[in-house]
C-alpha cells in the first residue's frame, strides 16, 4: 500500500464528540482533509453547525448534531442518524471532556460526578453505541482523547483538578481493556494523551501557570491548532493497523520530566 493511501480516510465515515471547538474542531478538519465524511456532535448545536459548514468545505460531507454524551438517547440518536446518513460508522473520537478545579478537600461531590459522568461515562456510551454497529462490520477505530494528566500527578500550584486526572487515567484504562476485548473482533482503540493547548477548558489554567507550564516542557512551548490533525489521523488511518491498546502522548515532552 501506498504511503499516501495509508494516511486515506477517503470513503470512512467519523464521528467526533465535542466537535464543535477546540481540539474536536481540529481533529473533524483533520480527518476532512484526509477525505472523511464527518459528524461533529456536543451539546452546543450551534458550534457543531458551524464546523460542519467547514467541512463541507474542504469536500467531504457533514453532519452536525446535538448530543448529551451523558444522555444515552442522545448517543443513540446520534448513532442512528449517522447509520442513516452515511451507512456505516468506521471512526469514533470520543472527545467530549469537563473538568473543575478545586482543592481535594473542598470539591463538592456533585463537581466530582459531573466530571467522571461526562469523561468515564460518556466515552463508555459513546463507545458501547458506536462499538454494536463496528462489531457488526467487523471493523472500526475508536479514539478515546485521554490526557497527560492522567498519566502522573498534577502540580496544585497550577492544575488542581483531581476529579479530571482521575477520570482520564480511567480513561486511559478503558481504552487498554476494551482494546483487549474488541481486538479479535476488528476494533482498534487507541488513546491520546494531550499537554497544554490553548483551548477555552484550559484558559484559566494557562493564565494562571502557563510560564511554569513552559518551564515544564522541554519544547518550551504549548500545543498548536496542528498538532493532534496528524496524530488523530494516523490513529483513524490503515497506517496504524498494527496498534492497539496503546497511548500516543503529545505534550511537547512534558510527560518525560
Amino acid at each position: 500500500m501506498h504511503v499516501k493511501e495509508l494516511f486515506s480516510l477517503t470513503g470512512k465515515t467519523a464521528i467526533v464528540t465535542g466537535g464543535g471547538r477546540g481540539l474536536g474542531e481540529q481533529i473533524a478538519i483533520g480527518f476532512a482533509e484526509a477525505g472523511a465524511n464527518v459528524v461533529v456532535c456536543s451539546r452546543k448545536l450551534e458550534a457543531c453547525e458551524e464546523v460542519s459548514q467547514k467541512l463541507k468545505g474542504l469536500g467531504v460531507n457533514s453532519m452536525a448534531l446535538k448530543c448529551d454524551i451523558t444522555n444515552p438517547e442522545d448517543v443513540k440518536n446520534v448513532v442512528d442518524q449517522s447509520m442513516e446518513k452515511f451507512g456505516s460508522i468506521d471512526i469514533l473520537v470520543n472527545n467530549s471532556g469537563s473538568s473543575w478545579g478545586a482543592p481535594v478537600e473542598e470539591m463538592p461531590l456533585e463537581a466530582w460526578q459531573k466530571v467522571i459522568n461526562v469523561n468515564v461515562t460518556g466515552t463508555f456510551l459513546m463507545s458501547q453505541a458506536a462499538g454494536k454497529v463496528m462489531l457488526e462490520q467487523g471493523s472500526g477505530k475508536i479514539i478515546n482523547i485521554a490526557s497527560v494528566a492522567g498519566l502522573k500527578g498534577s502540580n496544585p500550584e497550577y492544575m488542581n483538578a483531581i476529579g479530571y486526572n482521575s477520570s482520564k487515567g480511567a480513561v486511559i484504562t478503558f481504552t487498554k481493556d476494551l482494546a483487549v476485548k474488541w481486538g479479535p473482533r476488528g476494533i482498534y482503540v487507541n488513546a491520546i494523551a494531550p499537554g497544554f493547548f490553548p483551548t477555552k477548558m484550559s484558559k484559566v489554567l494557562l493564565e494562571k501557570g502557563g510560564s511554569g507550564i513552559l518551564e515544564g516542557t522541554p519544547l518550551r512551548k504549548f500545543g498548536s491548532d496542528t498538532d493532534l490533525k496528524g496524530v488523530a489521523v494516523f490513529l483513524a488511518a490503515p497506517a496504524s493497523d498494527y496498534i492497539t491498546g496503546d497511548v500516543l502522548v503529545v505534550d511537547g515532552g512534558t510527560h518525560v520530566l
